[in-house]
C-alpha cells in the first residue's frame, strides 16, 4: 500500500461505532488506521458486513497486539502525538507532518498514565471550554487530522486538485 499521509491510533478502543466512524474519516483522508490490541468488539468479516461498512475493504487497517508493537511499527521520522484531555499543550501549537501518528486512548479511559508519561512533550489536547470532559473519540480524531492535513496543505506539502481534493495515497 502507499504511505499514508497520517496513522491514526487507537489504544484498545472499545466502541465500535466510533472506530467504524474513524475508519471512515481514515478512507476519506488517506490515512492508515492502527488498532492496538485488545478491542473491545469485532472486527471480523461478518462483523464489518452486519455494520454496513461499505468502506471497510478499502481502509489501509494496521492492527497491533500491544502498544510495544505498535511502536515498533513507527517509521523512526514520524512523530506519535498522544492526544489527551491532561495535556496542557494545544494541538494547534505543534507541526503535523505526513507520516505522523495520531494516538488516541479508549473511550473510558482515554491513554494510560505509563503511555503519556513515555514523551510528555508529544502531549497534546484539542481546545475545549473550560471543564468540559472529552470529546466524542471520532469527533476528537477528525477535527485533529483534518487539522493536519490544513497544516500540511499550508506549508505546500501536499496540494488539493482544482477541485478541492487531496490526492490519492502516495500520489502527494
Amino acid at each position: 500500500m502507499p504511505e499514508p499521509l497520517l496513522n491514526i491510533a487507537l489504544h484498545q478502543p472499545e466502541i465500535p461505532n466510533n472506530t467504524g466512524s474513524i475508519g471512515r474519516t481514515c478512507v476519506a483522508l488517506g490515512c492508515a488506521l492502527h488498532l492496538i490490541h485488545p478491542l473491545g468488539f469485532d472486527i471480523d468479516e461478518k462483523a464489518c458486513r452486519r455494520a454496513g461498512l461499505d468502506y471497510w475493504p478499502r481502509l489501509d487497517l494496521r492492527e497491533h497486539d500491544s502498544f510495544g508493537a505498535y511502536l515498533a511499527s513507527v517509521a523512526p521520522a514520524a512523530s506519535v502525538w498522544m492526544l489527551t484531555t491532561r495535556a496542557s499543550r494545544s494541538f494547534f501549537d505543534v507541526q503535523i507532518r505526513p507520516g505522523d501518528h495520531l494516538l488516541l486512548g479508549s473511550e473510558s479511559s482515554g491513554l494510560p498514565e505509563t503511555i503519556l508519561a513515555r514523551a510528555p512533550e508529544r502531549c497534546v489536547c484539542l481546545p475545549m471550554i473550560e471543564g468540559e470532559r472529552s470529546l466524542n473519540l471520532a469527533s476528537a480524531m477528525c477535527a485533529a487530522a483534518t487539522e493536519g492535513v490544513r497544516q500540511m496543505v499550508g506549508r505546500g506539502e501536499i496540494r488539493l486538485s482544482a477541485d478541492g481534493r487531496l490526492p490519492e495515497p502516495g500520489k502527494a
